[in-house]
């Protein structure tokens, strides 16, 4: 009879039966208890790594962008120390040279003075070498033509002497007077 009373009274599809509700009601607390207690714990697990990676992959960004700015801090700090050790090197090397120049010119006007005294000796002893060449050769000149002037023989060595002494004595005076 229950049965009967149930089938005489329609249902209404839209209208859900109680033990429907109750079933979906435990169904639905029992997926709420598990998304709840399994589900959400685990995406705020991965939601915090998450965070996490990425919070530190910006620590390690900006961690690798200080490294960077001070490893060019650092690169033009010693690009300056090395140009600096190459202008003062330059300097060094033009001091150098210009005492190396100095050098060689002090060296080469020694060499010089000390050949242009060479020449200077060389000269006053051909100089004297040929006064003495050209006293032997004018007294001999002297001698003859003053045997030829006089007719006699001058072979005394002591009259000889006194012969061009004499010669030269005049013509010295003669050079001393023409020369004023």
């Amino acid at each position: 009879m229950i049965v009967l009373a149930a089938e005489t009274e329609e249902i209404n599809p839209l209208v859900p039966q109680t033990a429907e509700i109750v079933v979906a009601l435990i169904t639905f607390g029992i997926l709420y208890w598990f998304v709840w207690k399994v589900v959400v714990p685990r995406f705020e697990k991965a939601y915090a790594e998450r965070t996490a990676a990425i919070e530190g992959g910006l620590e390690k960004a900006e961690t690798a962008q200080a490294q960077a700015a001070a490893a060019l801090e650092q690169y033009q700090s010693q690009l300056a120390d090395a140009r600096g050790e190459a202008s003062q090197i330059r300097e060094e090397a033009r001091a150098q040279g210009a005492a190396i120049l100095a050098e060689m010119r002090e060296q080469a006007q020694s060499e010089s003075d000390r050949l242009v005294a060479n020449a200077h000796t060389q000269i006053e002893a051909e100089r004297v070498a040929a006064l003495s060449s050209l006293r032997s050769e004018v007294g001999s000149l002297a001698t003859e033509l003053a045997e030829r002037i006089v007719g006699e023989s001058l072979t005394d060595d002591e009259r000889q002497q006194r012969v061009i002494d004499r010669f030269l004595a005049d013509l010295e005076a003669h050079d001393s007077g023409a020369s004023h």
